[in-house]
């Protein structure tokens, strides 16, 4: 039974979408409080969080930010209506999709069912074991990335995204086929939250982000991903 894990404070949220969860066949556990919420998610090893941007004793952005330093479980954010800033923060820290408050519960279980979907392709695909590239390493069945023999700590969706470059050396790649390839054809929000993703990448695999030699723009179309003659 797959585990989720919700992080809200508000007591009618946290016991309608757990009865509702529940009923969709998930197992689910809540917590208030945000300076238990680490521990909680330890404990519990959910394959998702939801997660509330504004909670007491720490906030989800922070919660989000040190899970990303030893987790990359799928999180869902949830932010005020109208709250751009709080979207952009929470997809810097490593959140990989976002849902505004109030949100209808459909809304919620399609996010919820789309990303879990593409983790489950992820994990039954049969991409090329490992790939080596300048000094970046991907062991694609371990979903693991080193960079001169120091793992990365990486979200899903960075992995994702970077195990696609990858696979796609030297193409030129456009924002709708990486949308499409790593987030699902059926995703629906902010396609921003495509740059938002590569500028970690980047602060996380490039020497030099403000100049990367990895990951490169390509005016007026997407990215691309160094082909490997580039890098020897």
């Amino acid at each position: 039974m797959t585990r989720i894990m919700i992080v809200d404070d508000e007591p009618l949220i946290t016991d309608s979408l757990t009865y509702s969860l529940q009923r969709e066949g998930f197992e689910v556990s809540s917590v208030g409080d945000g300076a238990m919420a680490l521990q909680a998610i330890e404990d519990f090893q959910p394959e998702l969080v939801v997660l509330d941007i504004l909670l007491p004793g720490m906030s989800g952005l922070e919660i989000c930010r040190r899970l990303r330093t030893k987790s990359n479980v799928p999180v869902i954010m949830l932010t005020a209506r109208g709250e751009e800033i709080d979207r952009v923060l929470g997809l810097e820290v490593g959140a990989d999709d976002y849902l505004s408050k109030p949100f209808s519960f459909r809304e919620l279980l399609a996010r919820i069912r789309a990303i879990l979907r593409r983790v489950e392709i992820d994990r039954q695909a049969t991409p090329a074991k490992s790939l080596e590239m300048g000094k970046l390493n991907l062991d694609a069945v371990a979903r693991r990335v080193h960079r001169e023999g120091k793992e990365l700590i990486l979200s899903a969706r960075e992995f994702d995204l970077l195990s696609f470059f990858m696979n796609n050396a030297g193409r030129a790649l456009s924002r709708e086929e990486l949308l499409a390839q790593v987030w699902g054809d059926d995703w629906v929000g902010d396609p921003r939250t495509l740059d938002v993703h590569i500028r970690w990448l980047r602060l996380k695999i490039e020497d030099d982000p403000a100049s990367p030699v990895y990951i490169q723009t390509v005016r007026g179309h997407g990215y691309r991903f160094a082909g490997p003659e580039e890098l020897a």
